[in-house]
């Protein structure tokens, strides 16, 4: 799935976020464990990402966002085990996904635009990685706990 593919995906979406403001919220709300459960969204993970990756260069997106996701799915109560919570296969590869988009749009675009843009494209669609990865591979414990390569196809990003 190359980044034009997912532009004229047919998984269309309504804007959903209508300013930076928005994105800083969830962002820091997700480093402060505050963000309330419910607002803890598909889009919500892909705005995450992106605040990281623009608001904090400093930190490495793949490094940083698996202690932030674990920290704050405990802080609403979830468990990352083998069953649920934390999944690295899957944070990996979506931050590769939010990265390529990022990246193909200037440095000033505003962040809720671009997270509107991905969420417009066949990334909105949760189910987007099981074109790179069998559903038995990716829904592993071992996908769960460390990265593994998609077995369909390689990543575009």
């Amino acid at each position: 799935m190359t980044l034009r593919r997912l532009a004229g995906n047919a998984w269309k979406m309504k804007a959903i976020f209508n300013n930076e403001a928005e994105i800083i919220r969830i962002g820091e709300g997700l480093a402060a464990c505050s963000l309330p459960r419910a607002e803890w969204t598909h889009g919500a993970h892909f705005a995450a990402a992106l605040w990281l990756m623009r608001y904090r260069p400093n930190l490495d997106a793949a490094r940083a966002m698996p202690g932030l996701i674990r920290a704050y799915n405990e802080s609403v109560g979830r468990v990352n085990d083998d069953n649920g919570g934390y999944h690295e296969t899957i944070t990996q590869a979506s931050l590769r996904a939010a990265r390529g988009v990022l990246d193909a749009y200037p440095a000033d675009m505003p962040v809720w635009r671009i997270v509107n843009a991905l969420m417009s494209s066949g990334l909105a669609n949760p189910n987007w990685l099981l074109e790179y990865w069998s559903r038995d591979r990716l829904m592993s414990v071992a996908a769960r706990r460390q990265w593994l390569e998609p077995d369909l196809k390689s990543l575009p990003f």
